[in-house]
């Protein structure tokens, strides 16, 4: 069974408070719950409970890298301008395009049912799958030139599977979809090749 949101985030406290002090400070105090419903509101559907929960313990992560290799988690308001920004990008095309099949490893370039959680700064997202199918929840990584793809590993099949490996990889050291954790200047997190 994975662990709670919670669980995991004290976990991933607990690691960079000790080993990467530049990162721990970098994550966001939670954020405001009518934050989270104004965005709710301007999105038009709700946050699945496990990105509301994480919201609420953390608002993002600033600049700061947390999920290996790269990624970021984005503050409510990124959350919306980064929907908002791929819905004009790929908006006037999404109600002409054939889905596919919605259990696929390949998703379509953007769908108006996903919800961007973190970035890696290039415009590429990690998204929550909201689409109404037997993998709802999973993460799909939406790459702005390549379109989105669905990892068949545990480790992307939803947000707290994400941050429960995050934890288990950080606590432990050992590589994670081929990446290990480093403390850069025993200050800052990144994730390298392993």
């Amino acid at each position: 069974m994975t662990p709670s949101v919670a669980d995991s985030w004290a976990r991933i406290e607990t690691w960079l408070a000790r080993h990467t002090p530049r990162t721990f400070a970098a994550l966001e105090p939670p954020a405001e719950p009518f934050a989270i419903a104004a965005a709710e509101e301007a999105l038009g559907q709700p946050f699945p409970a496990s990105l509301r929960e994480s919201l609420l313990r953390h608002n993002g992560t600033g600049y700061q890298a947390l999920f290996p290799p790269f990624w970021m988690l984005l503050d409510v308001r990124k959350i919306i301008d980064s929907r908002q920004l791929r819905m004009r990008i790929y908006g006037d095309d999404l109600a002409d395009r054939e889905e596919g099949d919605p259990e696929s490893e390949y998703g379509p370039w953007w769908h108006a049912e996903w919800i961007p959680f973190a970035a890696d700064g290039c415009g590429d997202y990690l998204v929550v799958d909201q689409r109404r199918h037997g993998r709802r929840g999973r993460i799909g990584d939406a790459d702005h030139e390549t379109g989105c793809s669905f990892s068949p590993s545990p480790m992307w099949a939803s947000l707290p599977a994400l941050l429960d490996a995050t934890a288990t990889a950080l606590e432990t050291g050992e590589p994670v979809e081929g990446y290990c954790r480093v403390a850069v200047d025993e200050t800052e997190l990144e994730w390298e090749d392993a």
